[in-house]
């Protein structure tokens, strides 16, 4: 080991000791360590590894044999310190830095990770933790249960050396549906990694949603395959083995629905959930993929916004185009980063793929335009809205229509049960939201069966709705005590911290979905909560964190309760109390324990007393004894609002001596914090072909899992409990009954709720009535509607590229180093370089940073790496030095490691991103720098 390498041992040393654990790489290194020296190690790891990584590297450090460094990289790399190896091989140690925010923030949520479950999240968590980690947190959950894994899970991830494991680990927690710690952790943009690097998330992309959405064959599509073709339901036991495709014939309102795409046109394709979309899609393709003029080839993408439904369809797709010649590749989020994209795409006729990584590819000229492609079929069309990726493709397509007018484009096709309504209140502004819907997709024409209505009945039965209003539950004592524990535990809150200034919802009630969205806004601010103190800072974000967590379980509670058995609401509690405490306690932990342990006896007396049953409940059984009364072979779908009510109906099913008889199975999305909720993807396929087969279940209870895409031809009684949606949300959902003489019943104690069913039944007819009247338009007014509507589109567009918001002028502000709140500049003297990069022109500024060779000194653009930029007073991470033009040491500082102050309101901001910025800069002038 040379000097040098030596003093950049010592020098970082405390990157190392944060990451490594000795442990892992003590069996690679033994050749290098006297046993008393092991044993040392493993001693003082029972403080922790930190303090056992400092003792490892004090004793390596101080070794005069040559070659144990080489050997000491090479255990790096052996035991999976990926990160830590390149950082030590090239001096720089900048990805790892940029892991402390997120460290910190890990530390802060600590209290509210103890429902997460590890196992769930390995498979997309599994190369951010080495295999050793992985080990020890299952053998922690066998000993010590869940929550004390999670705690392992969350030491595992603070010391990870992996760059991206903080996005992975939101990707992760959306993905398995933990989304209310993900609103709070939100690294899906900037730090630490480039938000390119990952597929998009939330709303957008069903690969990390809070419910997953399965599409399954449909009814119609499913006739026109062969009785050999394997369901594409398997049951987990037994996998499905690719089925042989043999096709059928079209029914008439197919060929009917396919018939303006086959000529050409652009194409919005608007038909009832079950009547064989997808096989009109296919219909499509096959028909353009045959009929391209000469020397033209034909290129096709088929976009899912759902991960399951991508999955369903590349089969469906494969199998079809099988036998033809034409072959069909597929790209989700989960493969894109290992898949070579633009390969992929060129060697294939049809590529199958979820649209957020077309965005991508398209962003980073991966992919250089749409005009690649010869069709697009946008399968759930209808969110072709607001920052979904279907408008941002369609806002590309715009481009080149409006901009490069030789180029060629697409043909469009997009596939929906239901345009909606938008905000429209009559006739004529739905017709204006279809067009615009219309003009966002660029069709030509919207199709729809009319004139074989007939053939199509007979496979598309629509159920008879209806609302049944009901009584509230009355108050009782089991509400009042969990309302005054929320209202102790918020005393308790504000005396930390007064909690009103961290949310800016002042009117909520207890029980609510409100009360709901006020936690997560209480936790959202509190995780960049700023104060001077910080260790004070670290005690009250922990401890708002922890009543906050208990908050949102007693919330829970309260709501399970009012739409269930109160023994099932205490159960749930219960449950909550019983993982903390196999954790450990802390003290806040145990006062709360304490409090709760005092009114158990009470709630338990209060949850077995018959006079507390819940009446909305015996309304519920009236509905059903009479339906299986008059029909005993009635298959029925429940519907609810979350996983812990749909759980608590199950438990009361099966104990009712009137319902039992139903056998209910659930079906919910793949995680939630509570052990006894959350499925597998497995175990949710086996429900469905369960319930599908006539097995022993005659009732699913199911979250929005089941509101869309799946068919359950024989199910023939929908009841909405407490559950309801827009217009769209209930064509989709009404559409799960798909048996003859079917019913849809809402069954509600709210009138609101009752009242906004009736306008969605309302705003259908509506809807309808708008496209009947829109295909009546003759092609020429229709196109010049669209037309027009699309230049106003593309004005928009290219007014926001153009134009930024206008900021107020500079001068008012003050930057603080975030970790310290030393003063660093002022506003006024900050200025841009080529449009993007920060300076400041401030001599004085130089005084109060301090600098270290960079030792990744590339040079990008006009600028050349110098130094690292930390803060002269705690050392934390400013920036960089650069060389520009002839200025040499010229500091380009980053906004995310600033606290921003108003001079005048002492008002402290945050932000992570230059562009978010509220204030003006002026742009840079070389002879500005000339002192």
């Amino acid at each position: 080991m040379t000097q040098e390498e030596k003093q950049n041992l010592l020098k970082f040393a405390c990157y190392i000791e944060k990451t490594l654990n000795p442990n892992y790489i003590l069996s690679y290194m033994k050749g290098w360590l006297s046993d008393e020296d092991v044993e040392k190690i493993r001693v003082e790891g029972e403080k922790g590894p930190t303090a056992a990584a400092k003792l490892f590297l004090q004793i390596f450090v101080n070794l005069t044999e040559d070659g144990w460094f080489l050997e000491f990289l090479e255990s790096l790399k052996e035991a999976g310190y990926s990160g830590l190896h390149e950082a030590i091989c090239s001096w720089d140690f900048q990805m790892i830095e940029k892991l402390e925010n997120p460290r910190q923030l890990l530390k802060r949520i600590g209290p509210s990770l103890r429902d997460i479950d590890p196992e769930k999240l390995h498979p997309v968590l599994s190369d951010c933790i080495l295999d050793q980690e992985w080990e020890e947190i299952i053998q922690v959950k066998r000993n010590k249960g869940k929550g004390a894994s999670a705690l392992k899970l969350a030491d595992c991830l603070y010391r990870s050396d992996k760059v991206h494991w903080p996005k992975t680990f939101q990707l992760a927690l959306e993905q398995e549906n933990y989304g209310d710690i993900a609103e709070v952790w939100d690294f899906k943009d900037g730090d630490p990694c480039d938000a390119t690097d990952f597929e998009m998330t939330g709303d957008d992309e069903d690969s990390c949603t809070v419910d997953i959405n399965f599409h399954y064959t449909e009814d119609a599509q499913a006739a026109n395959y062969s009785e050999n073709s394997c369901s594409s339901l398997c049951s987990p036991a037994e996998p499905c083995q690719r089925s042989t495709y043999f096709p059928k014939e079209a029914r008439s309102y197919q060929n009917e629905l396919a018939q303006p795409a086959l000529s050409g046109k652009n194409t919005i394709i608007c038909a009832p959930t079950g009547s064989g979309k997808t096989f009109v899609s296919l219909m499509i393709c096959d028909h353009h993929l045959r009929n391209r003029p000469a020397g033209k080839k034909g290129k096709v993408v088929f976009l899912a916004t759902k991960v399951p439904v991508y999955e369903q369809q590349k089969k469906v797709f494969q199998e079809h185009f099988e036998r033809t010649g034409f072959t069909v590749a597929g790209i989700c989020g989960e493969t894109a980063a290992e898949t070579p994209v633009a390969m992929v795409i060129e060697e294939n006729d049809i590529t199958v793929m979820t649209p957020q990584i077309l965005v991508n590819c398209l962003s980073d000229r991966t992919l250089p335009s749409l005009s690649m492609f010869t069709l697009m079929i946008f399968d759930e069309c209808h969110n072709t809205t607001g920052n979904h990726p279907y408008n941002v493709l369609m806002s590309k397509y715009l481009d080149l229509k409006f901009e490069q007018a030789a180029t060629p484009l697409p043909q469009i096709v997009g596939l929906t049960a239901s345009l909606g309504v938008g905000s429209a209140k009559n006739l004529e502004d739905t017709i204006e939201h279809i067009c615009t819907v219309c003009a966002t997709l660029s069709a030509q024409v919207i199709s729809t069966v009319k004139e074989n209505i007939k053939d199509l009945e007979e496979v598309v039965y629509k159920p008879q709705k209806s609302i049944k209003l009901i009584g509230k539950r009355p108050e009782s004592r089991f509400v009042d005590i969990i309302s005054h524990m929320m209202s102790e535990t918020e005393k308790l809150a504000r005396k930390v911290y007064p909690l009103d200034t961290l949310s800016h919802i002042k009117s909520r009630s207890f029980g609510t979905q409100k009360y709901e969205q006020w936690i997560v806004e209480v936790q959202k601010r509190c995780s960049v909560l700023q104060l001077p103190d910080k260790e004070k800072e670290s005690r009250i974000c922990r401890a708002l964190f922890i009543y906050t967590e208990h908050l949102r379980k007693y919330n829970e509670t309260l709501i399970i309760n009012e739409d269930a058995r109160t023994q099932d609401a205490l159960a749930y509690l219960k449950d909550f109390f019983e993982n903390i405490k196999s954790v450990g306690f802390d003290e806040i932990e145990k006062k709360l324990a304490s409090s709760f342990e005092d009114k158990l006896p009470e709630m338990n007396a209060i949850s077995q007393d018959e006079s507390n049953d819940n009446p909305k409940l015996e309304e519920i059984t009236f509905i059903l004894e009479e339906e299986y009364r008059l029909k005993p072979q009635t298959r029925s779908i429940l519907f609810v609002k979350t996983r812990a009510l749909a759980a608590a109906l199950k438990n009361w099913i099966e104990e009712s001596p009137q319902l039992r008889h139903l056998r209910p199975d659930v079906l919910m999305g793949r995680g939630k914090r509570n052990q006894n909720t959350g499925m597998t993807l497995p175990n949710q396929k086996g429900v469905l072909d369960s319930f599908r087969s006539n097995g022993d279940s005659k009732m699913l209870i199911a979250t929005s899992v089941a509101d869309e895409g799946i068919d359950i031809a024989q199910c023939n009684l929908v009841l909405l409990y407490e559950y309801i949606g827009n217009v769209i949300k209930m064509i989709q959902v009404r559409g799960r009954g798909r048996a003859k003489d079917s019913k849809c019943i809402l069954v509600t104690s709210e009138s609101e709720r009752a009242e906004t069913e009736k306008n969605n039944m309302l705003k259908e007819k509506m809807m309808n009535k708008a496209i009947e009247n829109l295909q009546k338009w003759d092609e020429a007014t229709l196109a010049q509607k669209i037309n027009d509507l699309q230049m106003k589109q593309k004005q928009k567009q290219d007014s926001k590229k153009k134009v930024s918001p206008q900021k107020p002028k500079a001068g008012s502000q003050k930057l603080l180093c975030r970790k310290c709140k030393r003063f660093a500049c002022v506003s006024e003297d900050i200025r841009v370089i080529e449009g993007a990069h920060h300076t400041v022109i401030d001599n004085n500024f130089r005084q109060c940073y301090i600098t270290r060779p960079h030792e990744n000194t590339k040079g990008y653009g006009n600028f050349q790496k110098q130094c690292k930029l930390y803060c002269g007073e705690c050392q934390h991470d400013w920036g960089i030095t650069v060389k520009y033009m002839n200025l040499d040491d010229l500091p380009i500082i980053k906004v995310e490691s600033f606290i921003v102050e108003d001079i005048v309101s002492g008002m402290q901001r945050h932000f992570r991103k230059w562009k978010e910025v509220h204030f003006a800069m002026k742009a840079f002038a070389i002879e500005e720098m000339s002192g």
